[in-house]
């Protein structure tokens, strides 16, 4: 029942930020995600030995998602400031892999939901449709493994997922998005079949990607923010990888 109510809610304020939010409320909430995704990497990164990330990697992801066009100014200066902090610890061999977290942590927590803001910028249809790749392919993939999962895509990382769920994922995600773009009016059927294929295997990678450092660090969820779900990482990990993917993927078909 938790899992569930959970998930209404997440619905309902997905909903309202994707298609009724003023453009400064969405922008806050873009930030938001950005914070809370990053305290759980650097929840992670402690998991593996490494420094937890901090205040320099999350003005570097602040600057990335309020002043894109300045991220190699701002950037830099925060990059120096790390580096100068993480001297001081006593272990120096915890230096170089701390400063190399805390930045990356900037650039996968928060650059996804500058693009967010991108897509919605040119259609609230595209944000949609970035998102709701994810969740139709998730459980596509899901019922899908449950009933005909015999090979094991990435046994290491997660066990569960297998190549018939992957490939379930990417055609519900197909027929989805050549219906949805269609009816939105953005682009041709080939153009929403890329995009579509593109932007699930981006998820997927995304997803494998998190479990991937939730099992090196020994941890089952990134967090406990959502009741029955885990942590605000585990819900949008795919989206992390397809929003970018979407984006770049679109203006290149535009161009076209």
């Amino acid at each position: 029942m938790k899992r569930l109510i959970t998930a209404i809610g997440l619905i309902v304020v997905a909903g309202y930020l994707i298609g009724w939010a003023p453009g400064p409320v969405f922008l806050g909430a873009a930030l938001l995600m950005g914070v809370l995704c990053y305290w759980e990497y650097s929840g992670l990164v402690a998991a593996h030995g490494i420094p937890r990330s901090g205040i320099f990697g999350l003005l570097a992801g602040v600057s990335l998602v309020f002043l894109p066009h300045q991220t190699l100014t701002i950037g830099s200066v925060l990059f120096v400031c790390a580096f100068l902090t993480g001297l001081r610890l006593n272990n120096l061999r915890e230096v170089l892999p701390g400063v190399a977290c805390e930045f990356l942590g900037a650039f996968y927590t928060f650059v996804p939901w500058r693009f967010a803001a991108d897509l919605r910028n040119e259609s609230r249809h595209l944000l949609f449709f970035a998102l709701a790749l994810n969740w139709i392919g998730d459980s596509a993939a899901y019922y899908a493994g449950r009933a005909f999962g015999k090979h094991r895509m990435a046994p290491v990382i997660s066990p569960n997922k297998s190549w018939e769920g992957a490939s379930a994922s990417i055609l519900a995600s197909l027929l989805f998005g050549i219906i949805y773009l269609h009816y939105a009016g953005l682009g041709t059927w080939w153009q929403a079949a890329i995009l579509a294929v593109l932007g699930n295997i981006a998820g997927q990678l995304g997803d494998l990607a998190e479990s991937a450092v939730k099992r090196g660090g020994g941890v089952k969820d990134s967090g406990t923010l959502l009741p029955g779900h885990g942590g605000m990482l585990d819900r949008v990990d795919s989206s992390l990888f397809t929003l970018p993917i979407v984006y770049v993927v679109h203006r290149i078909l535009s161009a076209t």
